[in-house]
């Protein structure tokens, strides 16, 4: 596994890949990220992950701080997967001359997450563009955990007529159905299981929310019972109707986002 720090050397390292699958993270490395570096092992020749804690895409610093990090730890993880490259930039690597205001993304941003979170999937669509354009990746896994992330890149890149090719991946989830996600370092094991609890409420009741959605009422007291700090949206979306052009076929989702303690958790059923 080759350590890159610097463009230069990046583009030196890849300049002949043809094949190349790319797996953006944050670090904190968990069976989620893992899922994914293993499909691009497998659809790909070689495999280049990041490690970039994306500054632009927080809303508060204190949350920029807080993030889980653990390079050691993430380096020896990918080292046992034998991926072929670890990019980790500086933040003026990526943004030589600041972010990208104006960068034009579907109106979906609005929606869910991007209610709460001004400006958050413009943070992401930019950095992830910064990322393709120097990488050239045949293709880049993403998880559908954070579907509406996943469905905005996606989008974005297909508008722009760029070459590579967006995948979703599964959610992977612990035991108790909790999605695996870096912000679950931060939760005790109290947390981790409260927040699988809310994923089996949810789950079991799928169908009886969908046919009624008065029922969501229900479930949201259910969850603050639980012990829930606040949640932000608990939502019903057809996700073939969200993003033009709309698919005939009628896929419904839950979606959530909530509060235990500060720390921020979502997911989609």
């Amino acid at each position: 596994m080759k350590i890159i720090f610097t463009k230069k050397k990046l583009v030196k390292f890849i300049k002949n890949e043809r094949n190349l699958g790319f797996v953006p993270t944050m670090g904190a490395l968990h069976p989620g990220h893992i899922s994914l570096i293993k499909k691009s092992k497998l659809e790909c020749e070689k495999t280049l992950v990041t490690i970039f804690v994306n500054k632009p895409q927080f809303e508060r610093s204190s949350d920029y701080i807080s993030y889980p990090r653990n390079l050691k730890k993430d380096i020896l993880i990918l080292k046992n997967l034998k991926i072929n490259y670890l990019y980790l930039p500086k933040f003026k690597e990526i943004y030589p001359s600041g972010a990208n205001t104006n960068i034009k993304i579907d109106p979906f941003k609005k929606k869910l997450c991007g209610k709460f979170r001004l400006g958050h999937f413009e943070s992401i669509v930019d950095v992830i563009d910064r990322f393709i354009k120097l990488i050239k990746p045949k293709k880049a896994f993403f998880g559908k955990k954070d579907m509406q992330q996943y469905m905005l890149v996606k989008n974005f890149v297909n508008k722009n007529s760029i070459k590579t090719k967006i995948i979703g991946c599964k959610t992977i989830r612990h035991k108790n159905g909790l999605a695996y996600s870096s912000r679950n370092f931060l939760l005790t094991k109290m947390e981790r299981k409260k927040a699988g609890s809310i994923y089996m409420l949810i789950k079991n009741n799928k169908n009886k929310i969908i046919k009624n959605k008065l029922f969501l009422n229900v479930i949201k007291k259910k969850i603050l019972k639980l012990g829930v700090n606040k949640i932000e949206y608990l939502k019903i979306l057809d996700i073939n109707k969200v993003i033009r052009p709309f698919k005939k076929k009628i896929k419904l989702k839950i979606f959530i986002a909530y509060y235990i303690r500060s720390v921020r958790l979502i997911d989609n059923i």
